[in-house]
Formats: structure tokens, C-alpha cells, sequence
């Protein structure tokens, strides 16, 4: 049984202090134990105001490697890439933001194998792996679809993959490359953050359901061996 902590917010103003907070701690421990830092960092809109707040921290940041924990399979600068958003907060401060998709293509699979590859030059496990969650469970870009069960249920040394979400979220309607679940689960530190009674509902209910749930984030969280923080404001 995963143990889950939740931790709750006025608003997301105090969960961005609060979680930032959280980054700094294991990114000084990370660095202090190992010399450096690997984290991955989701997209989306919920993580700008902790992302903003963590980059006012005092860290040592050229030791600090960040990858996305998702991407649209989109070029460099487009308004859907989850890299270009987190490069413009952290790398004027001198962290190593990582593309995992360095150019578009039509092949997706392709891109994931390549992703696999970079992640594979990593130092691994990751320090921390930050998760979203969508309206309908997804999280990272692990969606129904094709690719859904290679993404939960791949080779164990595989850490990154290319997947087609079926059908294709409208907001974003393109290939992704993604985290693994084994990827994830396997991160020193776990922790979500959301907004909004909705997405909790959702996952409170993928949680209850275990390894049979049909949302994503239930199916990742299932039997993972580390503690999970889920950070929640309204």
C-alpha cells in the first residue's frame, strides 16, 4: 500500500511557498550527498507560481540538471513545449534545463527512444520527480491510448517513452514523450501538486481503487514503494 500525506493549502500562493520550500530542501540534500542535482518537472499552468518562488532560492544552480517529466512532441519555443516554459524560469539561472525533444518529428516512438537515451546519460534515480494531474487522471503524459500499458508495465530499465493519447487531449492535440511509471516510482522523492476539488476527487477515488483504477495517476501510484506528498490548495 502506497503511503500517501496530504498536505493542504488556503490558496496556491501558500502551496507555492510551501513546495518550492520542499524543491529547495532536496536539491541542498541532493547536492550536499552527490555533488549534484536530477529533477524532472511537470508542465501545465498549476506549477508556474512554485517554479516562480523557486527561483528566487540561493542554490548552487549550475549543479541542478532539470528535465521535463513530459513533452509535446513540438519544436523548441512553441507554446505547447513544458521544456521552453521551464527553461525561461531556470535557465537565466544558470540550472541545466534539458530538452528530451529536441526537434518535432512525425515519429514518435522515435522521440521516446531518443528521450530514453538522454535519460540514460543521467545520473539515476532522479532526486525528486514533480507530478501534475489532469482533469482525467492523466499524469506525465501516461494517457489511455496504444502506448498505455508499455508506458505502466515497460522494461524496467526503460525510463522514458513515446506515447499517443487516445483520443488526443483538444488542448493539445499532438504526440508525447514521457516519463515511465518505473521512471517515476523510482524517484527519491515523490510529490503532486493540484488545484481544485475536481482533480483531488480524482485522485482520492484513483487511490482507493488501487491497481484496477482506470485513471493513469492511480495506475502509477499503485504499489509504489516510496512516500508520496500530494499538495493541494483549493
Amino acid at each position: 500500500m502506497t503511503e500517501i500525506e496530504w498536505w493542504e493549502y488556503d490558496d496556491a500562493a501558500e502551496m507555492a511557498q510551501a513546495v518550492a520550500g520542499d524543491i529547495q530542501f532536496i536539491i541542498e540534500a541532493a547536492i550536499d550527498a552527490r555533488g549534484a542535482a536530477v529533477i524532472a518537472l511537470s508542465g501545465g499552468k498549476t506549477p508556474i507560481p512554485i517554479y516562480d518562488t523557486l527561483s528566487k532560492a540561493k542554490l548552487d544552480w549550475k549543479r541542478v540538471t532539470i528535465v521535463p517529466t513530459d513533452e509535446r512532441i513540438v519544436p523548441l519555443g512553441d507554446a505547447l513545449s513544458n521544456v521552453t516554459m521551464i527553461a525561461k524560469t531556470f535557465l537565466p539561472k544558470g540550472a541545466r534545463v534539458m530538452p528530451i525533444v529536441p526537434q518535432a518529428t512525425a515519429d514518435y516512438k522515435s522521440a521516446g527512444r531518443s528521450a530514453d537515451a538522454l535519460m540514460q546519460d543521467l545520473h539515476w534515480p532522479l532526486d525528486l520527480c514533480l507530478l501534475g494531474v489532469g482533469g482525467d487522471g492523466h499524469t506525465a503524459s501516461i494517457f489511455p491510448g496504444p502506448d498505455f500499458d508499455e508506458a505502466l508495465s515497460g522494461p524496467k530499465e526503460r525510463r522514458a517513452l513515446g506515447v499517443m493519447p487516445e483520443p488526443l487531449p483538444p488542448e493539445a492535440p499532438v504526440a508525447r514523450v514521457t516519463l515511465s511509471r518505473e521512471g517515476i516510482v523510482t524517484a527519491r522523492a515523490l510529490m503532486i501538486a493540484v488545484t481544485g476539488q475536481a482533480k483531488r476527487d480524482v485522485i482520492e477515488q484513483s487511490i482507493k481503487q488501487g491497481p484496477s483504477s482506470p485513471y493513469p495517476i492511480g495506475r502509477v501510484l499503485a504499489d509504489a514503494e516510496l512516500p508520496v506528498d500530494i499538495h493541494w490548495a483549493p
